[in-house]
């Protein structure tokens, strides 16, 4: 048998929760690469032109690999590309950056919080899967950027840096809306969360008096709300980031 007449023998919701997983994160490679192209369309220096152009080639590349295990599992990539076409609509419509520095603060916060998400969800997944999901979303490169072109811009400038701390704030409740939306239309991936929770209680041997959805603070609501302990983390990483860039979250 090959592997991935293998793989596509997981037990069919598991496998179907790590196929809305790996469509999620084909969308956001997709949408990270629009955004770089239009960024490295817009940007102050030929130097940022040519890499941001180059980050934006890469994460085409990122998106194909993902996808390409969307069909190894038994997926449509088309299909699992298309349910997240208008995710990000309502974040974007809100969150329009008036300057370069927001406009990179914006990729910075809302890659953070979508990656963040789908590395707690990716915990719950088949092995291969995992493995390709982690190392899609550790690529770290178009941050680093970020980073490097905020801190030069906020070193000696404290009014640019009390606007972005500002802006921050606002990004990162917009994002974790984008989470919550997400998890409400695509139960597969309140599921993999609970799952990872469930996973994790059995890693610690925590006795446990009822099942995994019914931990309150662990699962999804019937009614697909985030987990309060799922927005803790998100939160916390988030408050991480932007103290790497000075800026109070």
């Amino acid at each position: 048998m090959t592997e991935v007449a293998h793989d596509t023998q997981q037990q069919a919701p598991e496998a179907a929760d790590t196929v809305e997983l790996l469509g999620l994160v084909a969308h956001l490679q997709h949408v990270a690469f629009n955004r770089l192209a239009e960024d490295a369309r817009v940007a102050p220096s030929t130097a940022q032109q040519l890499e941001l152009s180059r980050l934006a080639a890469a994460a085409v590349d990122r998106r194909d690999r993902v996808l390409a295990r969307v069909v190894e599992l038994g997926g449509e990539p088309e299909r699992c590309l298309g349910a997240y076409a208008r995710l990000l609509e309502d974040f974007d419509s809100r969150t329009q950056p008036s300057t370069w520095w927001e406009r990179l603060l914006r990729s910075y916060v809302a890659d953070g919080v979508s990656d963040d998400f789908c590395r707690i969800a990716a915990s719950a997944v088949d092995d291969r899967s995992r493995a390709l999901l982690l190392e899609v979303l550790d690529d770290a490169a178009h941050a680093n950027l970020a980073v490097g072109e905020l801190e030069a811009a906020g070193a000696h400038d404290e009014v640019l840096v009390s606007r972005l701390a500002l802006w921050g704030r606002r990004l990162v409740g917009e994002a974790l809306g984008v989470v919550q939306q997400a998890m409400s239309a695509h139960p597969g991936l309140g599921r993999l969360v609970t799952r990872r929770e469930a996973e994790a209680r059995r890693a610690a041997q925590e006795p446990a008096a009822a099942p995994a959805v019914e931990d309150e603070a662990a699962a999804p609501g019937a009614d697909g709300t985030a987990p309060a302990k799922l927005f803790g983390e998100l939160t916390a990483e988030h408050t991480r980031r932007m103290s790497r860039l000075g800026l109070t979250a």
